[in-house]
């Protein structure tokens, strides 16, 4: 909760989604704590990583010690090789596994952005978005993701599947 303060407070219009979303989740699931990894904070806007930097600082000196990873999702296309992403939720659904594209912030209320859905994340399900089913070479990408990350050993009982159905019936 404490990361969500510090980013509405120093930026409104970004979230923290990811790897961070899902180790809470998973967390919680199977009653376990484990080690966290980068804070995922994404926003988009005009692709200048000055701001990123700014954030990034800002940020820190929040929390310090909080592994902050700021990245303007206007520009992470160039990183990945897809077409220009229009929206923070469509650079979502670039990601590489479902349960994790999931984004959250603190406004009024927890805004969620999941335009996957809910559903892998809550069932403990590690799968690959339909885009990098789709991409070449996406799915040597999300094999080699479930190697090293080491999912199944740090959440008892999450399952990893690597094809479909899709589901994306629950969104927020």
């Amino acid at each position: 909760m404490a990361c969500l303060e510090a980013l509405r407070d120093v930026a409104g219009d970004a979230w923290i989604g990811a790897g961070f979303v899902r180790a809470t989740v998973f967390d919680a699931l199977c009653g376990v704590k484990t080690e966290l990894g980068d804070i995922d904070v994404i926003y988009f806007g005009d692709g200048d990583r000055a701001r990123e930097a700014v954030l990034e600082d800002a940020l820190a000196r929040r929390i310090p010690g909080a592994p902050w990873s700021v990245h303007d999702q206007a520009r992470m296309h160039l990183k990945t090789g897809d077409a220009a992403y229009t929206s923070v939720e469509h650079a979502i659904t670039h990601w590489p596994e479902v349960a994790a594209a999931v984004a959250v912030r603190l406004g009024e209320t927890l805004d969620v952005l999941a335009p996957l859905g809910l559903d892998d994340l809550f069932a403990l399900r590690i799968r690959p978005t339909p885009h990098m089913a789709s991409k070449p070479g996406g799915m040597d990408v999300f094999r080699g993701r479930v190697a090293s990350k080491r999912w199944s050993d740090r959440w008892p009982g999450v399952e990893v599947a690597d094809s479909p159905p899709w589901t994306t019936s629950t969104s927020a």
